[in-house]
């Protein structure tokens, strides 16, 4: 018999209009759904500023993995979405912010641009969650 999948939902106000779950774990599985610098109420953080925008990603990934008893060292794999290469190497000081134990396999692509205006980077990732689930 397969794993039960539970959504993490967060606490957004916009989840109504969702047509996906911030983030679905499955087992000691985590996906984290792309995920701009946003804030409570879906306005992008440090318009210009992509390592704040970055960092805002992950508290963001840090609060939805809190939730099911993991934290942002549980991140395996990111893919980050930039849309601009400048100052876009400030962005891996933000990562090791959040990556105090392990690095993730990563990949980078630059787009020509995102749904949200003003983002400069969008970000998903998968996550291994070290301990069972609650």
């Amino acid at each position: 018999m397969g794993e039960e999948r539970q959504e993490i939902l967060g606490d957004s106000p916009w989840l109504d209009h969702y047509s996906y779950v911030p983030a679905m774990r499955v087992g000691r599985m985590v996906w984290l759904a792309g995920t701009t610098g946003t804030d409570d109420h879906g306005k992008i953080t440090a318009p210009g500023d992509i390592a704040e925008q970055t960092r805002q990603i992950f508290r963001k990934f840090e609060k939805l993995l809190n939730a099911v008893g993991g934290s942002c060292n549980d991140i395996v794999e990111t893919t980050d979405y930039f849309t601009t290469t400048e100052n876009y190497r400030a962005t891996s000081a933000v990562r090791k912010e959040f990556f105090t134990t392990a690095r993730p396999a990563s990949a980078g692509v630059l787009v020509a641009g995102l749904l949200r205006p003003h983002a400069l980077i969008e970000i998903k990732a998968v996550a291994v969650l070290r301990n069972d689930p609650p």
